[in-house]
């Protein structure tokens, strides 16, 4: 046996490298568990499931990515393992083959999916230019993989891609990525990106160039025509730039271009036999430096030494091939991921340090920081570093004075996730409420979208969410923006969709609510603005719910525009009118007037034991169901209303218990779809003890916090408080029940706190118990 000495001291020099690289790579692991931070517990694999072995409706669980991003950011480097179907995040954990590492990824969104975009695949052997099948991943570029060998943290992912046994790292900046590719030793290793390829169709129309041995450039066009979010009809048109360097020069390289069929290029057509034979087939060209197709695809190939790194950078942009050079200089001009690394964590401990938690478990903790560092994905930056984005116009625009962004879901977020990010994040906030109004103005329409990506006006879900988030921030002293054009959107925007003049919305008992509740936001800054007749009006309107409560089912009910009842099914019966939920679900929704519904109910008796049904009748896991179905939106305000019932025990009792079981720790921690925020929101807000029932009433709903101690730092520029403290005596699993509350020591027999209150600064105290103290 000839030993190979050479290899041998190759192959040790590399372990011990690697052994070196990791006693220096940013705070991974602590030797006790009370030495870490707080960037330490997020971990994005908790909700990284699409469908699985658990799945019980149509809907699926939390559809988070488990990749490489930063706060607010635009790049989002993560991994993919389909592009088809309802698998929006392009990544789900019960998958076992993966396509490779995209720049761009959408959080927790139901719907067929979008982004995906610049997809890059390290590979071994013979070059495939389609994706293949999971089923039989050699026919194809992807490969399988074990979550053994995958990593998740906070601005950071690794996995090994066993069918090519490359080691993969992804790390990101706010508009760029970087990724580090470890080899095995071949003569055929390579780096190929899928130009083409987009989570729920594909681009349209590709174009590439080779600008020196170091780097390409290019962009992807993603019009309606391509799928995507909502395979097409989320009217998404967006084109993507990017600009790539490579630390390998490009010796030997190509571009595939496939002579695809002329149909849609939505997924139930590409998945088709004909289209991926096409693909399959795709002529190779390695005696061009440009080119502009249909479906076109990049490789370099290159020798590798056991070991051996390879880095591949981009920046990306909506804009222009020059933005995206930019946003790569500025974001990463190195070739060091590991600093790239350590910045990315550290933008990650600044961001979730808005709120700090003690005294729990670190099951706790971990559910905690991981739902807060998933409200600080979205709404995400759309402008290039310069300020430059591009407009509803299709225009390109500059703003200086607010980040332009992007992935508004309405119809969730404004729930908890916006009145969250009041407390934390005002000028967040106002950055949104400026893009929606240059949507408004550059669109030509002069009224809100209701659930926005890329400019594009979906028309996702219901209702008129963006008058609920300026209202609520206008009612919060958030004002940096034009108030009047906010405020004449706003009622342009509930003339455009509203119950009208019938009173209520034609066989529909979702909508009528909650258009009911938009006009009361349109009322309430109309008031607030001096503008006393409008507010009148949309009072008035805000009453409307009660249009179509029918005294023979004791419960709302669906009837058409002639005023005919629909057939009554029973309140657990999905659908009559409703999305996504029930009459016994929906019904709850109206937020802005309870005094009305305990009217209705027959008082506050009545009200009160139909509450504490509802919640009997829930399931221990939280799972979906026809009763309190925590998964959706429109009952996360209901379990606050058992305060409102002179039952504030409950209230402590069924958010204690929601947070225990409807969350966890790994890839089914979230009982549903995260829905942009939303579903982590009501974590965040519920877990420290307050969360609104009316998003611009400037009232908090107060209940049992699962942390002891809970320290939120207030942004000066727009709060006169520095911090507001959230203290829990004598707190523990058994003493759930809150026995007084004192705030700033002084005794408070209520169970809401004000948002002036908090952002005055303070301490709001309560002392615990086993018992429930009732009323």
């Amino acid at each position: 046996m000839i030993i190979n000495r050479r290899k041998i001291m190759y192959r040790f020099c590399v372990v011990l490298s690697v052994l070196v690289m990791a006693s220096c790579a940013p705070n991974t692991k602590k030797d006790k568990a009370d030495e870490k931070e707080p960037v330490d517990y997020i971990d994005p694999i908790i909700g990284a499931v699409t469908y699985g072995k658990k799945s019980k409706d149509a809907h699926g669980f939390g559809k988070t990515f488990p990749g490489s991003a930063t706060p607010f950011g635009l790049v989002q480097l993560s991994p993919d393992t389909v592009s088809d179907g309802d698998n929006g995040p392009g990544y789900s954990y019960e998958h076992t083959t993966m396509e490779g590492f995209s720049f761009t990824h959408m959080s927790g969104i139901g719907w067929f999916g979008d982004l995906g975009n610049f997809l890059v695949t390290p590979t071994v052997g013979k070059l495939n230019t389609n994706r293949g099948v999971p089923e039989n991943p050699e026919d194809g570029y992807r490969s399988r993989y074990s979550h053994d060998t995958e990593v998740t943290q906070a601005g950071y992912y690794a996995v090994t891609l066993d069918d090519y046994k490359v080691r993969t790292e992804l790390t990101s900046a706010p508009r760029a990525g970087i990724i580090r590719f470890t080899y095995p030793e071949s003569d055929s290793s390579r780096v190929q990106i899928d130009l083409s390829r987009r989570v729920g169709g594909t681009s349209t129309e590709q174009y590439i160039k080779v600008v020196n041995e170091n780097t390409i450039q290019g962009w992807m066009k993603c019009p309606p025509e391509g799928g995507g979010w909502g395979a097409g009809a989320g009217n998404a048109d967006y084109v993507v730039y990017f600009y790539c360097q490579f630390s390998k020069p490009l010796k030997d390289y190509g571009i595939w271009s496939a002579d695809i069929p002329d149909v849609p290029r939505k997924m139930r057509f590409i998945r088709r036999d004909n289209y991926q034979d096409a693909v399959k087939n795709a002529k190779i060209y390695t005696d061009t430096t440009e080119m502009q197709g249909k479906h076109l695809g990049f490789f370099t190939n290159f020798k590798t030494e056991e070991g051996e790194q390879v880095l591949v950078k981009s920046g990306i942009s909506f804009v222009s091939i020059e933005g995206a050079k930019e946003n790569l200089e500025h974001d990463i001009n190195h070739w060091d991921f590991d600093k790239t690394r350590q910045e990315a964590r550290n933008l990650w401990s600044k961001a979730i340090s808005n709120i700090s938690v003690s005294g729990a478990t670190d099951r706790e903790k971990t559910i905690f920081y991981t739902a807060l560092y998933h409200t600080l994905i979205d709404p995400r930056a759309f402008s290039d570093v310069n300020g430059n984005y591009m407009g509803a116009d299709k225009k390109v625009h500059q703003t200086n004075d607010f980040t332009y962004r992007t992935i508004f879901s309405g119809w969730d977020v404004f729930r908890s996730q916006f009145p969250l990010q009041t407390i934390i994040n005002p000028s967040l906030v106002n950055d949104e409420i400026n893009s929606l109004l240059q949507m408004a103005e550059f669109s030509g329409r002069e009224y809100l979208p209701r659930w926005e990506m890329l400019n594009s006006y979906s028309g996702v879900m219901l209702g008129n969410p963006a008058v609920s988030v300026i209202n609520d921030a206008y009612q919060k002293g958030i004002r940096n923006y034009d108030v009047e054009k906010a405020f004449q959107y706003s009622l342009n925007t509930v003339n455009n969709t509203g119950n009208g003049a019938l009173g209520y919305s034609h066989k529909h008992i979702s909508k009528t609510l909650e258009y009911a509740y938009s006009d009361w936001c349109l009322a309430t800054m109309a008031k607030s603005l001096g503008k006393n007749e409008i507010a009148d009006e949309y009072f008035k309107r805000s009453k409307n719910y009660k249009n179509i409560w029918n005294d023979d089912v004791n419960w709302f009910r669906a009837k058409d525009s002639a005023g005919v009842w629909l057939e009554w099914k029973g309140k657990t019966k999905h659908g009559q009118g409703c999305i996504e939920s029930n009459p016994y679900q929906q019904g709850w929704f109206v937020p802005h007037d309870i005094d009305g519904l305990k009217a209705l109910m027959g008082g506050e008796e009545a009200f009160k034991n139909e509450l504490i049904s509802f919640f009997e009748n829930t399931p221990e896991d939280f799972l979906w169901n026809n009763y309190y179905n925590h998964p959706n939106e429109p009952v996360h305000h209901v379990p606050f209303m058992l305060n409102e019932a002179g039952a504030p025990h409950l209230t402590q009792k069924y958010t204690r218990k929601i947070c225990d079981k409807a969350y966890g720790t790994d890839a089914y921690g979230l009982c549903g779809n995260e829905d942009v925020g939303q579903m982590s929101a009501w974590y965040v807000l519920a877990s420290i003890g307050i969360h609104p029932i009316n998003p611009g009433d400037n009232k908090y709903q107060i209940t049992s916090p699962v942390f002891n101690e809970v320290e939120i730092k207030l942004d000066n520029a727009y709060y006169s408080g520095k911090t507001f403290k959230i203290i829990a005596h004598n707190n523990s699993a058994e003493n759930m029940y809150i026995q007084s509350i004192k705030l700033n020591g002084k005794t408070l027999d209520r169970y809401w706190i004000t948002h002036e209150e908090i952002v005055n600064g303070g301490v709001l105290e309560f002392e615990m118990g086993a018992t429930p103290k009732i009323n």
